[in-house]
């Protein structure tokens, strides 16, 4: 089958369409026949050699399609069966078949999403469920800021946060050019990044930017606020959080990683998955998505890199 893969790590140049085998399902597990796979910075961290990964490696760690086939002890699924899969946890998604365990996938039967919008939601949209509902705990009425608003996961966390019955929901871009494509993902006000002291203080702060950005999330929680940290796109060093500031000011740090969670936690990934399926079926997310071939994956990695998108990116997978 073809698949993306890299051979070695490196900048997005060294991504390369290839010729590998089919993988095929074990215990617990199905095969998917993919039509789309999502793009993510996760991938890219990946290629960097950021997460170690056994070479060549197949990335991807979202996709949608149908079923190809079921492992053994596979129950509740079927062949041919339009599913959102996600593959974080042994990656593979930018390839025409992959594998991952039957509780990571949920069925799409009965919704009228498009397969290029089901490959947008196992990572960004499950993440905004599980980061703001079972990490941060948001309750009803409390305010909530969001880094990397306009980007794909931000564009998800907003909707959510307001979904889960948020009072004020604030963004953060990085550029005068996003704010206006953030504010149209669920956002009350969305301001520059440098910007974000004169919003106020806030319950919740959800932050994968890094750098700076993690310094000043922590001054902007209100007493009891909650700073979840669940990336690092700038590329910083990492902040140091003194244990004794907390102590002192009643405020919380956690952290979330979506692979991790995964393998800890599978059935209730794959519960937040199906929820956001859902939610996207029925309007309550609205996903933005743009579409680029397989072969443009390096393509899709520097996008993503520059901060050039909004919203989200997928891949098309093409039979050939």
């Amino acid at each position: 089958m073809k698949a993306i893969t890299i051979p070695r790590f490196g900048d997005a140049d060294v991504l390369r369409l290839d010729e590998v085998e089919i993988p095929e399902p074990g215990p617990g597990q199905v095969s998917v026949d993919v039509a789309y796979a999502g793009a993510n910075f996760a991938e890219i961290l990946y290629r960097q050699g950021v997460v170690d990964v056994p070479l060549p490696f197949v990335p991807g760690i979202e996709a949608a399609g149908r079923i190809r086939a079921l492992g053994p002890g596979v129950e509740g699924l079927r062949v041919g069966q339009p599913v959102a899969a996600l593959t974080i946890v042994a990656g593979g998604g930018y390839a025409e078949v992959v594998t991952t365990a039957a509780d990571l996938v949920a069925p799409l039967d009965g919704t009228a999403l498009e397969l290029g919008v089901a490959a947008a939601l196992p990572s960004n949209s499950t993440t905004a469920f599980l980061v703001l509902d079972r990490v941060a705990r948001i309750e009803p009425g409390e305010s909530v800021l969001v880094h990397a608003a306009a980007g794909g996961v931000g564009s998800q966390l907003g909707q959510v946060a307001r979904s889960l019955g948020a009072g004020r929901v604030v963004g953060t871009v990085g550029s005068p050019a996003k704010i206006e494509a953030a504010r149209s993902f669920g956002y009350d006000e969305v301001v520059l990044r440098e910007e974000a002291a004169a919003a106020g203080r806030f319950d919740v702060v959800v932050d994968m930017v890094g750098g700076p950005a993690r310094r000043s999330s922590l001054e902007l929680l209100a007493p009891m606020g909650r700073l979840v940290v669940m990336g690092n796109a700038s590329g910083a060093e990492d902040v140091g959080i003194p244990a004794n500031e907390l102590w002192f000011t009643n405020k919380t740090v956690s952290g979330f990683n979506l692979a991790a969670f995964a393998v800890a936690f599978p059935a209730q990934t794959g519960r937040a998955l199906q929820r956001a399926v859902a939610a996207a079926a029925s309007g309550e997310l609205r996903i933005q998505v743009e579409s680029l071939r397989l072969e443009q994956a390096a393509e899709a990695h520097r996008r993503i890199e520059s901060g050039r998108t909004t919203g989200k990116l997928v891949l098309e997978i093409e039979r050939i």
